[in-house]
């Protein structure tokens, strides 16, 4: 009998040990970086877990559910080997209803119920009025009712079913409305579940421990459910002041995890997972292919500056010692310096409460100089800081071999739901050369360029831009650096200031036959004037037809001393303008062909 107990103990103990070490340990990982790539990115995550001495099977939840497997990489410590992983997704998520959708969804039930109410209310006021209708005849034992008995009926049917009948009205469009808003918030509540969380993604890892104890993990992949594009807001004051260009990136993701106070870099390179080592091949320099233009029905339509990152030079705070300035107040014991945050003094402790990512610069002051400037409170000199302006100053950038990146020193937060949220990146300020340009043929208005030189240092990428001239929205263009060679030339919108107006001239256009051939003369006139009170560079364009064909013979005849580009047929005048100024170029060009034939020369 004792041995047969003791067996069961045994068991018990044995089955006890196996559930345990069957158990999986689940934890979830802490999103920390993501690296945004202009198509995917990677992303960072740590998590901590207990293990047993010996073999551990962990669950890591939290994970993207759309990962590129052979990107997945865990760092472990030294304690802790990796025997074999997995990656899986959880379709048994509980949904996470937002404090947003939540409230919508009870609004529409509380709406929806009062359209119900309104829809009894709808059948019982019908059925009424079938009531009221089906007992019009007059029925009785009489065989007549008196004028004024029948008058009292015709009063009350009257009465009575105007009463229904209005009543059905307001019920009706009391419906309508509800109905509207209800509509309003499905399509809210359909904005707010706009996110890929029906999934969560996890990694299963297989874990040996030499001791047992809390691990720390790092795990990394890559997924293509993220990106970020660039666009621009170019600016310009005046055509005498320096061109501003304004970086900005549009970022959005549907990883399946919201993005909560990660630190965010943007790259403008794209990953690459291939396994293989690399190869050095010969090196063939080539030209870049052109971007192709925005399609002509697209209406005519842009991630974020440098800042400092770390601690600055020169902060104090509570933990650190403060800088011990000479002055009166040492004797006395104070000799705090007097703080001036962004121009307004600031007492230490409220100045120790600072963060010190939200300062750009310290500058010390000594006693004498601050005594100058704050009397009696700068006698221990002062501190003159200056915080960060705007997320521009908390971004760095570095500049690699291959591609460019941007550090963001601020938290950030990206929602899972695909809408672009816009970040600046950074600003630079040109020089250029501002010039007008027209195509008279082609377009009646005058276009402002601008002119930039050495923009290969911008580090530009194909992007829309944002044109903003004298504080003014003017349109939306395209910025395409890989179509420019020496300069680039940015088009700032039209300007109505400049009149350009171009005219056929019958009485030097003519049409005669000569023999089997007819020659065909054709004359235009432009006239170009400045209505601005600036002097202005115009860049003026026409052409004349080009012939393919050794039957029709094409001459030109008057060009008012343009550039000719004989190839293409184009003519070119640069023109200079004084305010109020107006000028007129001719073109005339003859075409000679065969007279049973039509062209087009116009």
């Amino acid at each position: 009998m004792k041995a047969f107990t003791f067996f069961i103990v045994l068991s018990v103990l044995f089955s006890s040990t196996s559930f345990a070490n069957d158990e999986k340990n689940t934890v979830t990982a802490n999103l920390k970086t993501v690296t945004i790539y202009r198509t995917g990115a990677e992303m960072i995550h740590t998590a901590k877990a207990m293990l047993l001495k010996g073999n551990n099977e962990l669950v890591v939840e939290g994970i993207s559910n759309y990962v590129d497997i052979n990107s997945i990489q865990v760092n472990c410590p030294s304690l802790v080997t990796i025997l074999g992983l997995e990656f899986s997704n959880n379709y048994l998520l509980p949904e996470i209803v937002s404090p947003v959708l939540k409230k919508i969804r009870d609004s529409a039930e509380k709406l929806n119920n009062e359209i119900e109410k309104i829809n009894i209310s709808l059948t019982t006021t019908s059925d009424l009025i079938a009531v009221l209708k089906s007992n019009r005849e007059i029925k009785g034992s009489q065989t007549g009712l008196s004028v004024a008995e029948l008058m009292k009926l015709m009063d009350y049917y009257k009465t009575k079913s105007n009463e229904l009948q209005n009543e059905l009205s307001l019920l009706n469009n009391k419906k309508n409305k509800l109905q509207t808003q209800v509509q309003k918030l499905n399509n809210q509540a359909a904005e707010e579940e706009k996110k890929n969380i029906k999934s969560g993604g996890r990694i299963i890892l297989q874990l040996s421990a030499a001791l047992p104890g809390e691990q720390e993990f790092t795990i990394s992949y890559i997924t293509q459910n993220a990106y970020w594009t660039p666009y621009y807001d170019i600016k310009a004051e005046g055509v005498n002041r320096p061109l501003t260009i304004i970086y900005k990136a549009k970022i959005a993701q549907t990883t399946g995890i919201d993005w909560r106070k990660v630190k965010l870099s943007l790259s403008t390179s794209t990953p690459s997972q291939y396994g293989a080592a690399p190869l050095l091949k010969s090196w063939f320099l080539s030209y870049i292919n052109p971007v192709r233009q925005m399609e002509k029905d697209l209406s005519m339509s842009n991630s974020i500056p440098s800042g400092l990152t770390g601690k600055v030079s020169g902060l104090i705070t509570e933990s650190s010692s403060p800088i011990a300035l000479r002055g009166i107040r040492t004797i006395t014991g104070d000799n705090k310096p007097l703080y001036v945050v962004n121009g307004a003094v600031m007492e230490f402790s409220d100045f120790g409460k600072l963060n010190p990512n939200s300062i750009q610069n310290v500058e010390v002051m000594k006693n004498e100089q601050a005594t100058s400037l704050y009397g009696p409170r700068g006698v221990n000199g002062a501190m003159i800081v200056t915080l960060k302006d705007g997320l521009e100053d908390y971004i760095s950038i570095t500049d690699n071999a291959l591609d460019v990146t941007y550090d963001i020193d601020l938290p950030y937060d990206v929602p899972t739901n695909g809408k672009q949220q816009v970040a600046t990146l950074k600003e630079a300020s040109i020089p250029a050369i501002y010039k007008y340009y027209a195509v008279p043929k082609l377009d009646k208005d005058a276009y402002l360029l601008a002119e930039v030189t050495d923009w290969e240092k911008l580090n530009l990428l194909p992007g829309e831009a944002n044109i903003i001239f004298e504080g003014t929205y003017v349109g939306k263009s395209f910025l395409d650096p890989a179509s420019t060679n020496d300069t680039l030339n940015l088009t700032l919108g039209k300007d109505k200031r400049v009149i350009i107006k171009r005219e056929k001239l019958t009485d030097y256009s003519s049409s005669k036959l000569i023999g089997t051939n007819k020659v065909q003369t054709i004359t235009y006139e432009l006239t170009v004037k400045n209505n601005k009170k600036d002097p202005i560079s115009l860049l003026l364009k026409d052409q004349y037809p080009i012939s393919t064909n050794k039957e029709i013979e094409v001459a030109l005849l008057e060009s008012s001393d343009a550039a000719d580009n004989a190839e293409i047929g184009v003519l070119t005048w640069k023109l200079q303008l004084a305010p109020g100024e107006s000028k007129k170029v001719r073109i005339s060009y003859s075409a000679k062909y065969p007279k049973g034939k039509v062209l087009n020369l116009n």
